[in-house]
């Protein structure tokens, strides 16, 4: 099974739906309310951006392995060296662009699915507006629709545990992520020397 690697034991928190909700601000809202707190942590950003291959609805095998395969290697990185890693999509949302497409992808689902476990919090960003463009995402309010429902069916499908921000007013989210990681979040502590 794959899992996490490093010398420290992180906590990682992923913000997860289609594209164009919001997840990369909520990411750095997070991180600088935490920040203050004295928390280390570092944002693993959204990978698909830096992507050389085709993406959205014309993703490939070989795009969403790149995808996936420097996710993961980031959020290795992060994790041997911070104690609180906040990550710009997961695995799973990514895999979600390729299972769209209905290309074989059988071997990168047990890859998805060991690596989807190691995140301790999900927090799923719902769609409240279409799309806007960014010069990479697709603006088809129809395709954003597809991610979202599609990731819904692999949440439920995997039994995964979720944060929905759905159930919260929008300017509610931050407080409601922010207060979710203080249940759960402990920072290890520093001894002090006599």
């Amino acid at each position: 099974m794959l899992t996490p690697q490093g010398g420290r034991n992180s906590f990682k928190i992923a913000f997860i739906g289609s594209h164009g909700v919001g997840k990369t601000t909520l990411c750095y809202g997070l991180a600088a309310r935490l920040k203050i707190l004295d928390i280390s942590l570092e944002v693993v950003n959204e990978v698909a951006r830096r992507c050389p291959l085709p993406i959205n609805r014309d993703t490939t095998v070989a795009a969403q392995a790149w995808i996936l395969h420097c996710q993961i290697a980031e959020e290795i990185v992060a994790a041997a060296r911070y104690d609180l890693v906040i990550c710009d999509r997961s695995t799973l949302d990514n895999y979600v662009y390729l299972l769209l497409t209905s290309q074989n992808h059988h071997d990168l689902e047990d890859m998805v699915s060991s690596w989807t476990a190691s995140y301790d919090l999900l927090v799923k960003v719902p769609i409240i507006q279409d799309p806007k463009a960014d010069g990479l995402r697709s603006t088809d309010p129809t395709f954003q629709r597809a991610v979202e429902h599609r990731l819904q069916e692999e949440i439920m499908r995997r039994n995964l545990s979720v944060l929905d921000l759905a159930a919260y007013p929008r300017e509610n989210w931050l407080e409601r992520v922010e207060a979710a990681v203080h249940d759960r979040f402990q920072p290890p502590t520093q001894l002090e020397l006599l």
